[in-house]
């Protein structure tokens, strides 16, 4: 098919889809005509990834303040806090909606701070079903971008001018665009915000050393994101990758009932596709594979034109039904945050319709160099070309070293520049979670003494004085040692860690338990084995020495004409020969995992 037969089979262009750019009141308005009921939207360029991790939660704090007053309004009205940026939307009247916005333009110039302890706790009850994301964890650290993997840990310690002083930096006429859909600029509209300047885009960051990378977690499925150019040939991309997902896991082999992917703009130059496909325990490893085939042939070029015509078709009646430019808003509102002109429609329908096969392989190349891959526990990635992420540190503080008091457990070095958790792995070698406290971003204190550090690349180091035998002095040292900005006062735990939880530094402990994050949840440090695992490996242990005495005996010397001859003897060898395996593989299982972690 030619360009130019292409060109003759495009719906025509509706004349209403184009965005009209205007000015209210210093604040930059996008305008698209939509007939029914007005919608509007006020952004700002802040979020999560704006914040620091001691600190996280205050832009979530903002918008839910500066709602309050908007009591059981009859339209509908919400707000949302993104990694970069913040939403105030709402849908109504003409009236409602310049009532919507001048109260939230109001309620920021001056908050609700009789209402900061009830939307804190309101806060934490919707962070309690809240699901955090772990692949920004693993690919951005601690900070930045990956803030969203995180809980809100700053919220219970903000005090009412943290909060002000957040509102009047970042929430102001130079850092906000307004978007509008509706059947013209509704009369008496006035946005007034107090002045400030735009804001640029967080600093992106990296906890990878190499990519393309995986790191496992208990959770079924394969999920995968990868950082590429923004632009049509990498939409039309995650469009393919779909349809080839879908089609070898879910039609052809069956082993997923979801397979699908999302690309999302980053509005830095980059982009986010991500991929997921869901699977049964049983089928984890056919999904694996199978994934990874698909991902491979596209990197090989195996792009076919049909399935790029079959995505193109599907985006440009997205770009050219009715409501298409008011979907468009709230992207064009971001864009125009960070400088970016927002495109026309026969900018982007041109863009699209010229899109090859052989630009969606470049892109999949692309996709390959920067791929983060989240895979089952007990799975590995490496026999596909990816490296695994890093849950140690390729250093040791140089400091005083504590034991927990038992053998074979890691020691806690505290010293002038940070804190090491160490352990020593069968063959001798020793593996380290260290966090140095200039690269501390958040030091977690419970009342009992307990501290949790976080490093900006994620990773973990718990601090228990009891279990490690740690001495007043040395943790007075430690304490004048950390940023004080860094420090999270937490509430009391339910239960204190024993030297063995100590043990784990990223996730496999009770201080893990409680905030329910760490660098991907599993342990920085070899994991010990529990009481219970322990008590397994004995008995399992006993009993399979046993089978395999009783096997060994009834090998060489069972085998007697009188009880039965040579097929009574045979079978019952390889009975009991198979018992004892089924006895010793679960001793394999539990010694493997915790010498691993």
């Amino acid at each position: 098919m030619t360009g130019d037969d292409r060109t003759e089979q495009r719906p025509t262009m509706n004349p209403q889809a184009a965005l009209h750019l205007t000015e209210v009141d210093g604040i930059p308005t996008l305008f698209a005509h939509s007939a029914g009921p007005m919608r509007a939207g006020l952004v700002f360029r802040v979020g999560v990834a704006d914040e620091t991790l001691a600190r996280t939660g205050v832009t979530h704090l903002v918008e839910h303040l500066a709602l309050h007053r908007m009591g059981l309004a009859a339209h509908d009205f919400n707000g949302a806090t993104k990694a970069a940026f913040t939403h105030f939307l709402m849908e109504g009247t003409e009236a409602e909606v310049v009532a919507y916005l001048h109260g939230v333009c109001a309620s920021l110039a001056d908050l609700p701070m009789d209402r900061l302890e009830t939307e804190k706790d309101i806060l934490r009850t919707e962070e309690s079903r809240r699901e955090n994301p772990q692949l920004p964890l693993w690919r951005y650290g601690a900070q930045g971008y990956g803030l969203v993997s995180y809980p809100e840990w700053g919220v219970p310690g903000l005090r009412p001018d943290d909060v002000r002083h957040w509102a009047r930096s970042w929430f102001t006429q130079g850092n906000a665009v307004l978007w509008i859909a509706g059947e013209r600029l509704p009369a008496g509209l006035s946005v007034k915000l107090a002045p400030g300047e735009r804001r640029a885009l967080p600093a992106v960051t990296s906890a990878l050393p190499v990519t393309p990378a995986y790191f496992s977690d208990g959770k079924g499925g394969v999920l995968l994101d990868a950082v590429v150019t923004a632009g049509t040939a990498a939409e039309v991309y995650a469009g393919v990758l779909e349809r080839a997902l879908s089609r070898a896991l879910r039609q052809e082999g069956g082993y997923s009932y979801t397979a699908a992917t999302d690309y999302a703009s980053r509005r830095d130059g980059f982009a986010r596709v991500a991929a997921f496909a869901d699977s049964l325990p049983a089928k984890q490893d056919a999904v694996l594979g199978g994934f990874v085939d698909v991902l491979a042939a596209l990197q090989a070029g195996r792009v076919g034109q049909d399935e790029v015509e079959a995505v193109r078709s599907r985006a440009d009646a997205a770009l050219t039904a009715p409501d298409a430019a008011v979907r468009r808003l709230v992207g064009a509102a971001e864009d125009l945050l960070v400088g970016r002109a927002p495109r026309s429609v026969e900018e982007m329908r041109a863009e699209l319709w010229q899109v090859t096969p052989e630009q969606v392989h470049a892109v999949a190349l692309e996709a390959a160099g920067t791929a983060l891959m989240q895979v089952p526990a007990g799975h590995r990635a490496d026999w596909a070309g990816y490296t695994e992420a890093p849950s140690t540190s390729p250093y040791t503080v140089t400091g005083r070293r504590f034991g927990a008091g038992r053998g074979g457990d890691p020691a806690l070095v505290i010293g002038a520049e940070g804190v090491s958790l160490v352990a020593r792995e069968a063959d001798g070698t020793e593996t380290a979670a260290t966090v140095s406290y200039r690269a501390c971003a958040a030091v977690l204190r419970w009342p009992d003494g307990g501290r949790r550090l976080i490093g900006t690349d994620g990773i973990v180091v718990d601090v228990e004085p009891g279990p490690y035998g740690v001495d007043a002095h040395t943790m007075a040292t430690f304490d004048a040692a950390v940023p004080p900005s860094a420090v999270v006062l937490l509430p009391p735990r339910q239960q204190r860690p024993v030297p063995e939880t100590a043990a784990s530094p990223a996730g496999g402990g009770t201080a893990a338990a409680a905030d329910g994050t760490a660098r991907g949840g599993s342990s920085a440090a070899p994991r010990r084995r529990t009481a219970g695992q322990t008590a397994a490996v004995v008995v399992l242990g006993l009993l399979a020495g046993l089978f395999a005495l009783i096997a060994l005996s009834t090998t060489l010397f069972g085998n007697d004409p009188e009880t039965g001859g040579t097929g009574v003897w045979v079978g019952t060898a390889v009975f009991l020969w198979v018992v004892t395996g089924l006895l010793v593989w679960p001793v394999v299982r539990i010694l493997r995992r915790t010498r691993r972690g």
